[in-house]
């Protein structure tokens, strides 16, 4: 008997995480999933709307999120993996990227951030999950972490932030699930 394969993508255009097969492809399809559910809750957001920290006292945003995530991408992929010497993406160290610029809207930040994960699957194409780099900086600065660690890292960091996504985006317009 075949087993059906399931959908590649859901209705709503995230990929959906390969159900079996090796490690190193379902763990990158598991953090391609959380990516497509982090743009999944900025979509048909406008600049204003993505500014607002509807979550008291919190001033977290969708937009910091995003440019956050965009931080993390770049700090874990260049930094930690490629081994590069590279500044932040938006230069905020003290906020990791959740600082809003009153010039800079949502288009431009997601493009940061697909920018950032582009780079990020560069630097991982062609290395396998025993592979390592060391963490940059930090009260870790200098640990040595395999490409496993960095995708399970990852993993756990977008859904995190995810899961505030959800509480920001229902507070911005009512939207749950999406």
């Amino acid at each position: 008997m075949t087993t059906p394969q399931a959908p590649q993508t859901l209705p709503d255009g995230r990929p959906v995480p390969l159900l079996t097969g090796p490690e190193l492809p379902m763990l990158e399809s598991w953090l391609d999933f959380h990516r497509g559910t982090l743009e999944l809750k900025c979509r048909g957001l406008d600049d204003e709307q993505v500014r607002l920290a509807p979550a008291e006292p919190s001033s977290l945003t969708l937009l910091g999120l995003v440019q956050h995530l965009a931080e993390v991408e770049r700090n874990w992929f260049q930094r930690v993996v490629g081994g590069l010497d590279v500044p932040l993406v938006f230069g905020d160290e003290a906020g990791a990227g959740y600082a809003l610029d009153p010039g800079r809207g949502l288009e431009e930040a997601l493009g940061v951030w697909r920018r950032e994960i582009a780079r990020g699957r560069e630097l991982l194409a062609g290395r396998s999950l025993e592979d390592t780099g060391r963490i940059a900086d930090g009260p870790m600065a200098g640990a040595e972490v395999s490409v496993r660690w960095v995708l399970i890292h990852l993993i756990e960091e977008y859904a995190r932030h995810n899961g505030h996504a959800d509480i920001l985006r229902e507070r911005i317009d009512g939207t749950t699930g999406a």
